[in-house]
């Protein structure tokens, strides 16, 4: 038997909605536990299959008891989506400018989903609303933001009699915005604001006011859990974005690898926060790049260094274990018949899922990955199917970006 015919064999084909629900439904029977969070991966960014699959996936799931989906978008700008989403009076497109980072609010896909959530939510009541989160850092590829937005906000939340001596000189050590931003740093660590007194000091109130916040926790969050969880998730943003800061600053040969990984452990962490925050309400949906939901290490070529890092993915599921399912997604219009991408292309007519256990068992030893469809595209290779509890691979894309940044 081939392997393209041994595929079809285990291979469940996605044509329509309801086949997709059916598959998705025996995938997650078969869990020992109920997932607390669905990881759905994409190879790349801004190809237009990949959104509009996810926005599948949630519908399905919204109707077996799924009430969040989160993206890998700033923490902080997703509260301008999930104010709109909860009947906010906004222009969308506003909304997708201002409450998506890395330019994803131009993605296609995304204004769909903004606006189904928004009419899904409008007749009902708070607790069987979807909301919408992000668990990305502030961060971007030519460098990351100051503190002072995550610092202030969570200063101002807290009742003056709460507030610790350090935020006195918040201001002074914050300086100018443009001390932070300055986008050589990512290339050039002197140029670095992040070994300085100042941003050694920050760190201080930073680790100050989360620690504040805890304590105050019993006083404050019953009567206002939104507001808590959003000075919490501040908090936690500002010290994130302090190591981050630290590490452009430093010389060391692994530099890049760092900033990876610290990236990863924000993500990680905002993810659980948003699983416990959610968790009385039903399980959630998270969508971004393979890389980050894979639970094993990432890696990344950058220049003639392969990096390398333990994925949010991998952080994640060491907490929630079985409660934490992947499931990987590829394309190729193109693939060359020899490879992973090749057979699996043979084995699908539109979409098709195919379980990582069997597809592993499937696959001859010297299978290898295809090429990229696109700069940025990384391949699945067999090696990473251990990480994943599920494929789908889409064959119905032109494999074509869309432009959005």
């Amino acid at each position: 038997m081939s392997t393209a015919a041994a595929l079809r064999g285990i291979s469940r084909q996605l044509d329509d909605p309801a086949s997709l629900g059916r598959a998705l439904d025996d995938l997650l029977a078969a869990r020992t536990e109920p997932p607390a969070l669905l990881a759905l991966g994409e190879p790349t960014h801004g190809i237009e299959a990949f959104p509009l699959l996810r926005n599948e996936v949630l519908g399905h799931l919204v109707e077996r008891g799924y009430r969040s989906i989160v993206l890998e978008t700033d923490i902080l700008a997703a509260s301008d989506v999930d104010d709109y989403v909860g009947g906010a009076t906004a222009e969308v497109d506003t909304v997708l400018a201002t409450g998506f980072s890395h330019g994803f609010g131009a993605v296609p896909g995304n204004r769909e989903l903004v606006e189904w959530l928004r009419a899904h939510n409008a007749d009902r009541a708070p607790q069987d609303r979807v909301r919408f989160h992000g668990f990305d850092a502030p961060v971007e590829t030519a460098g990351a933001p100051s503190p002072r937005h995550a610092l202030s906000s969570v200063d101002d939340y807290l009742p003056v009699a709460l507030r610790p001596e350090s935020v006195r000189d918040l201001d002074a050590l914050l300086g100018e915005d443009a001390d932070w931003t300055n986008q050589a740093a990512m290339f050039d660590p002197a140029a670095s604001i992040g070994d300085s007194d100042r941003a050694r000091a920050l760190r201080i109130v930073a680790d100050d006011l989360a620690s504040a916040l805890r304590r105050a926790a019993p006083g404050l969050r019953p009567a206002d859990p939104t507001g808590y969880d959003h000075a919490v998730a501040h908090a936690r943003t500002a010290q994130g974005l302090l190591r981050y800061h630290a590490a452009m600053a430093s010389p060391a040969p692994d530099r890049i690898a760092t900033l990876a990984s610290l990236r990863a452990e924000m993500m990680a962490e905002n993810l659980l926060a948003i699983v416990a925050q959610e968790q009385r309400r039903g399980p959630s949906l998270v969508f971004a790049h393979n890389g980050h939901l894979r639970p094993a290490r990432s890696n990344l070529p950058v220049g003639e260094e392969d990096v390398s890092w333990g994925s949010a993915g991998a952080l994640v599921g060491l907490t929630l274990g079985e409660r934490y399912v992947f499931l990987a997604t590829d394309a190729n219009p193109a693939s060359d018949p020899g490879t992973l991408q090749g057979v699996l292309a043979e084995a699908t007519t539109r979409r098709a899922l195919f379980p990582a256990p069997a597809l592993r068992a499937a696959l001859p030893p010297s299978i290898g990955a295809g090429e990229p469809i696109v700069p940025g595209h990384l391949p699945l290779n067999p090696a990473e199917l251990d990480g994943a509890d599920a494929v789908i691979f889409v064959a119905d894309t032109d494999g074509k970006r869309h432009q959005y940044w």
